[in-house]
């Protein structure tokens, strides 16, 4: 049976697969991005997950085109990165308020409606950067970080409903946002994971459908790495 899934920041890279192999699988996506733009054989809502407005707008497209969300993934993420010493307090908080406050606002959203239904799946996108940290990155760590004590929290709440919670910590993706790094910062990553080369979006996808699907009654409250073994042991 289609579901109705929304897709946080679904319109490039991670989210952009996810939608994509969900909607493959004949469920009924909608994604948000902050530009709006149409994305082929997707519902799109313009949405700035900083803005509780923007987040009731998202749901409200999502449920008059395909009924209540059944199935959140909160993946909308941002980096500012800068050394400790030389991050604006602007940079800490605009991260926290997108990366982690923003998965609050949303699944805040998605909860009752999963309530009345009486089932329900919340996959939260983090990061393995979350559970080793990263030289420059204490901000983007400390949203990917809180996003597991939250969907654990979450589990617990809500497992009685026949809801589900859980994380996917990504390691190094072949994404626009990787896509930044210079070369000797990319290699030098690579030579650190122990199967020696990057993850596909749509490897990072695939693990996202299984949380979504009927394999994965039982699970909640997990955290699965797709890391090449890079946070192998946390």
């Amino acid at each position: 049976m289609s579901r109705s899934v929304l897709v946080t920041g679904g319109n490039r890279g991670i989210g952009l697969a996810i939608a994509r192999r969900l909607a493959a699988a004949g469920d009924l996506v909608t994604i948000t991005s902050r530009s709006g733009d149409e994305v082929d054989g997707l519902t799109v809502a313009k949405c700035d997950v900083r803005e509780t407005a923007d987040v009731d707008h998202a749901f409200d497209v999502a449920e008059a085109a395909h009924g209540p969300v059944e199935v959140l993934v909160a993946n909308a993420g941002i980096t500012q990165d800068q050394l400790l010493a030389l991050m604006s307090e602007e940079a800490f908080t605009s991260v926290i308020d997108t990366n982690l406050t923003g998965a609050y606002r949303v699944a805040k959203r998605a909860v009752r409606p999963m309530m009345r239904l009486r089932r329900g799946r919340i996959i939260f996108i983090s990061s393995v950067v979350g559970l080793l940290g990263s030289g420059g990155q204490a901000n983007y760590a400390a949203s990917k970080a809180g996003l597991i004590g939250m969907a654990r929290s979450l589990a617990r709440e809500l497992g009685s409903r026949n809801i589900t919670v859980n994380v996917v910590a990504p390691g190094f993706a072949d994404t626009d946002m990787t896509g930044e790094l210079t070369q000797d910062r990319r290699k030098a990553i690579v030579a650190s994971v122990p199967l020696g080369r990057t993850a596909t979006a749509d490897e990072v996808a695939g693990v996202v459908q299984f949380l979504a699907g009927p394999d994965a009654g039982y699970i909640t409250g997990a955290v699965i790495p797709v890391d090449g073994g890079l946070g192998m042991g946390h």
